[in-house]
């Protein structure tokens, strides 16, 4: 069951709309990363809180990581023993609660004069899924940048439809690495 959520958790990152979220060591020199190699097992982690994603997702956010790394930053996917970088993903699912209170004032038609006051509250459970990039120094086995995105999940997408969206979601992420000088 849990993979079946976090199917349905990368595959709709588009609905959000929070922007991603960057952490990075500033002591890094990300000017000498020009390989990188994926983590055995990167979908993968001992924390409970995260889950392990299907063949067809897996194979998806590889394959956009693979392409922003390559074709948009120029970086070449090498093996792991001679990469500079080394790439690790993490997804995970939550709910989350919705509750929208409407008041609404209205006049009786029974008859007599006089406003009434009318409270409707309604509530809504929904999945927000997190898509967590970290990229690290191979040499020093440092985390030097993490990139995340989370997000209001859609259900029922077509596979193309879910290639698209981990595209947008993990070029999004990326869209800060190397990390931009702040002034």
């Amino acid at each position: 069951m849990k993979n079946i959520l976090i199917v349905a958790a990368l595959a709709l990152l588009t609905a959000c709309t929070q922007t991603p979220d960057w952490d990075y060591d500033k002591s890094a020199n990300f000017s000498n990363f020009k390989t990188f190699a994926w983590v055995e097992n990167a979908s993968l982690t001992k924390d409970t809180n995260n889950y392990q994603i299907n063949g067809l997702m897996e194979k998806r956010v590889r394959t956009a990581v693979n392409a922003e790394l390559s074709q948009t930053l120029g970086m070449s996917l090498v093996d792991a023993a001679q990469a500079d970088v080394l790439v690790n993903y993490h997804a995970s699912v939550d709910k989350e609660l919705e509750v929208d209170t409407f008041n609404v004032n209205y006049r009786p038609h029974w008859g007599y004069w006089g406003t009434g006051f009318q409270r409707d509250t309604t509530a809504r459970e929904y999945e927000v899924g997190t898509l967590i990039i970290d990229i690290v120094d191979r040499e020093s086995n440092q985390l030097v940048w993490r990139g995340a995105k989370e997000g209001r999940l859609k259900k029922n997408q077509s596979p193309e439809k879910r290639e698209a969206s981990i595209n947008k979601t993990v070029s999004e992420i990326l869209s800060n690495f190397p990390p931009q000088k702040q002034l």
